[in-house]
C-alpha cells in the first residue's frame, strides 16, 4: 500500500507539469482571438488542482520507485493525462462525446495520428495546435521529458526511461546519468523539430500549419490541420520536406545525437537498423511506384513515384499522413505499406510496430534455425554486425511478437463481432497498434473513425494505448506475479 500512495505522489506531481503543457495554445489563442483562451486555462486549473490535491494527500509517502512500480506509473501517465487533456476538445467542439475526445486524445499522445474529427480546416487555431503538441509530447514520451527536467522528483529515472523506451535504447547510456541522457535526447527532438519547421515554411506553409506539422512528422503522429491531410498542398516541395524528417523521425535518435556530438555520419553507419530501414523503405517506394506505373494507376513514372514515396513512407515509419487516397490504389499496394506499419520503425524512434531490430533478430535467427537443421551440432552464435544476441533476447523478442499478434487477432474478431466488416477490422486494428493513423475500408484516408460506434472506438483506443507503451508495460499489470510482494 505504501508503494501506490508513494507512485501517487509521483503522479500527483507528474499532473501538475502537465497542467502547464496548454501554455503554447494559449498564447496562440491569445494572439489569434480564437476565444479558445478561457477553456485552456479552464483545464489547466482542473489539471493542476487534481495534482496538487493527489500530491498533497499523499507527500509524506516519500521514497524511490522500484522497476515494478515504472511499469504502473507509465500506465496510469498514458491513461490519465489523455483525460485530462480531453478538456479543450469538450469545450470547443460542439456534440463531441468524452469516448470520441479520449479517442482523439491518446490518439495524439500514443502518436497515433486517426482523427475522429472533421472540419479540421474550421477548428479554431489553437485546438488544433493542442492536438499536433500532444502528438510531439507523446512523441519523445511523457515520462522521459519528466525523467529529463525533474530529476529532483526521486522518483526512480532509469526505471522510468527503461519502462518507457523500447528496445535497444534501454541500454545505451549516452551520457553517465539518465536525466542527462533524455534531456539530450529532447534537445535533439526539439532541435530536429525547429530545423522541420523552418523547412516546412520556406516550402509554402504558413507558421501555424508549419508549427503544427512539424510536431505531428517529429512525433510521427500524421494529425493535419485540413481535413485532406498533405493532399491540401498539392505540393511536391513539401512532400519532400516531410519524406525527408518522417525518415529522420523513424530512426533512433540515440543515434542522431551521437552523430551531432561527434560531428560524423560514422553512428548511422555503425547504427545495425539505419542501413535495412532506409533500404527498405527507399526500396519499397521505388516498387510501389513501379507497380502502380504498370498497374495504370498513375499515367507515367515519376508522377507515380511521387505519390507511391510520399505515402509510403508516411505509412512505414508510422506517421500517417496522407497526399490521395491511396485505398483506392491496388489492393498490395497499401497492403504492403500496412505491413511496413509493422516492421520498420528503428528502436529508439517516435514509430511503432514491432521495430526494425526485432525483424532483424527474427530473420537471423530463421536463418540460423536452418543452418542448424543442416549442421545441428555446430557453434554459431546470433549475431547482428557485431553484436552477439543473446538466447534470452531472442527469447524475449519471440514472446512479444506472440503476444503483439495476438492482440492484433483478438482486437479485430472482436471489431468484426462488433458489426464491423473484416477488412476496416483488421486495418484499424493494425494501424492503431502500430500507431500508424490511417487503415482500409471504412477507416481509409479519405475517411477517418468518426464512422466506429463506442464500443469499437474504445478497442481502437485500447490498440493505440497498447501499441504505444510496447503491450508488455500494460499487460504484465495483469498478472499475479506483479502484486505480490
Amino acid at each position: 500500500m505504501i508503494r501506490l500512495l508513494s507512485l501517487a505522489r509521483v503522479f500527483g506531481l507528474m499532473l501538475m507539469v502537465f497542467s502547464l503543457t496548454p501554455l503554447l495554445p494559449v498564447v496562440a489563442s491569445l494572439i489569434l482571438h480564437d476565444g479558445t483562451t478561457l477553456l485552456f486555462l479552464k483545464g489547466m486549473l482542473v489539471t493542476l488542482a487534481a495534482g496538487a490535491a493527489l500530491w498533497g494527500a499523499t507527500r509524506r509517502f516519500h521514497r524511490e520507485l522500484k522497476a515494478k512500480e515504472g511499469f504502473l506509473l507509465v500506465v496510469l501517465t498514458w491513461t490519465g493525462m489523455a483525460a485530462f487533456a480531453t478538456f479543450p476538445l469538450l469545450g470547443s467542439i460542439e456534440g463531441l462525446s468524452f469516448t470520441d475526445a479520449y479517442f482523439e486524445t491518446m490518439s495524439g499522445l500514443s502518436t497515433t495520428g486517426a482523427t475522429v474529427l472533421s472540419g479540421l480546416d474550421r477548428l479554431p487555431p489553437a485546438i488544433n495546435l493542442w492536438r499536433h503538441e500532444l502528438v510531439w509530447l507523446g512523441g519523445m514520451g511523457i515520462i522521459v521529458l519528466a525523467v529529463a527536467v525533474l530529476p529532483v522528483l526521486g522518483v526512480g529515472g532509469r526505471q522510468l526511461f527503461m519502462a518507457e523506451t523500447p528496445g535497444p535504447i534501454k541500454d545505451t547510456k549516452l551520457t553517465p546519468r539518465i536525466a542527462e541522457t533524455a534531456k539530450n535526447l529532447w534537445l535533439v527532438y526539439a532541435g530536429i523539430t525547429l530545423a522541420c519547421i523552418l523547412a516546412l515554411k520556406y516550402a509554402g506553409m504558413n507558421w501555424l500549419d508549419a508549427v503544427c506539422h512539424a510536431f505531428a512528422t517529429l512525433g510521427l503522429g500524421g494529425f493535419s490541420t485540413h481535413d485532406a491531410s498533405v493532399g491540401y498542398y498539392d505540393s511536391p516541395a513539401i512532400e519532400a520536406v516531410l519524406i525527408v524528417f518522417m525518415l529522420l523521425a523513424g530512426m533512433n535518435f540515440s543515434t542522431h545525437f551521437l552523430a551531432l556530438r561527434s560531428g560524423s555520419l560514422a553512428p548511422y553507419r555503425n547504427d545495425i537498423e539505419a542501413a535495412p530501414y532506409l533500404t527498405l523503405i527507399l526500396g519499397s517506394g521505388l516498387g510501389i511506384a513501379g507497380y502502380l506505373w504498370v498497374q495504370g494507376t498513375y499515367g507515367d513514372f515519376w508522377t507515380a513515384l511521387r505519390y507511391a514515396t510520399f505515402n509510403l513512407v508516411s505509412m512505414a515509419t508510422d506517421c500517417g499522413f496522407a497526399s490521395v487516397d491511396f485505398s483506392r490504389w491496388p489492393i498490395f499496394a497499401p497492403l504492403w505499406m500496412l505491413f511496413l506499419s509493422c516492421i520498420s520503425a528503428c528502436t529508439g524512434s517516435t514509430g511503432g510496430g514491432i521495430k526494425m531490430m526485432r525483424t532483424l533478430i527474427l530473420v537471423k535467427q530463421s536463418q540460423l534455425q536452418m543452418f542448424l537443421l543442416t549442421h545441428p551440432t555446430a557453434a554459431n552464435p546470433l549475431k547482428l554486425g557485431n553484436l552477439v544476441i543473446t538466447p534470452t533476447i531472442t527469447l524475449a523478442v519471440l514472446g512479444f511478437i506472440f503476444v503483439y499478434f495476438m492482440s492484433i487477432v483478438i482486437l479485430t474478431l472482436l471489431l468484426v463481432m462488433s458489426g464491423l466488416d473484416v477488412v476496416s477490422s483488421f486495418s484499424a486494428i493494425l494501424a492503431s497498434i502500430n500507431n500508424a493513423g490511417p487503415g482500409l475500408g471504412a477507416v481509409g484516408p479519405a475517411s477517418n473513425y468518426a464512422g466506429l460506434t463506442d464500443f469499437q472506438t474504445w478497442l481502437c483506443t485500447a490498440a493505440m494505448f497498447l501499441g504505444r507503451i510496447e503491450v508488455f508495460t500494460a499487460l504484465i499489470l495483469f498478472t499475479p506475479s506483479y502484486w505480490r510482494k
